[in-house]
């Protein structure tokens, strides 16, 4: 698959680039993708929910009234959970939500959902490119001459850069990130996906 290369100012350079059709044109798999995202949202969760049961509420142990004669139900605790101030049944306790998933499926996943944006004419190439100061400004220019400003992108970059990331920080509905952080969440997440030149050959030998 051939994808013209732009330059920051949204016009083509002349050049084309080879995306591989083992990553970006396979037959996707659904309940791939599915896992995967599962897993990502999985892990966001703190899981740091906490409640009292009966044996951690402070309280008198006496026996709160006689055992017979009162008309009503027995009761031996002011921590039973039928009274106000008293234990919840079966409370949530800290747990981690994650689950292992192995790393075939998890490049599966991945390929399938840039299959996916491919087919859907989401991805976008363009020359490597830098700021001199970390700018806002420069960043939302990029971003209307590729006629992306309204949308949810994902802009993936081939090695660190600091001004690029920095610049686009502020912006709700752009994320920057090295191809080593790139997710089947933040690819399905986004509106559109622009590589820089210097990510594809990175992203491809990692999941070829």
């Amino acid at each position: 698959m051939e994808v013209a290369v732009l330059d920051i100012k949204g016009k083509e350079t002349g050049r084309k680039a080879q995306l591989s059709d083992s990553v970006f044109a396979i037959e996707p798999n659904e309940h791939a993708v599915y896992l995967d995202v599962k897993q990502y949202l999985a892990n966001q969760r703190q899981g740091t929910h906490k409640a009292k049961e009966r044996a951690e509420i402070a309280g008198s142990t006496r026996k709160i009234k006689k055992q017979k004669g009162t008309g009503t139900a027995r009761a031996g605790s002011i921590k039973s959970p039928i009274f106000k101030g008293g234990g919840r049944v079966f409370g949530p306790r800290p747990r981690n939500y994650g689950f292992k998933l192995n790393k075939n499926l998890k490049r599966l996943a991945r390929k399938s959902a840039l299959s996916i944006k491919a087919k859907d004419k989401a991805v976008m190439v363009i020359e490597d490119f830098s700021f001199d100061t970390p700018k806002t400004k420069n960043f939302i220019e990029v971003l209307q001459a590729l006629g992306i400003e309204t949308k949810k992108s994902l802009i993936v970059l081939g090695d660190a850069n600091k001004n690029v990331y920095l610049s686009s920080r502020n912006l709700k509905t752009s994320e920057v990130i090295n191809s080593s952080e790139l997710s089947t969440y933040k690819i399905l997440n986004a509106n559109n996906i622009v590589f820089l030149e210097g990510s594809l050959e990175g992203i491809e030998s990692k999941l070829s």
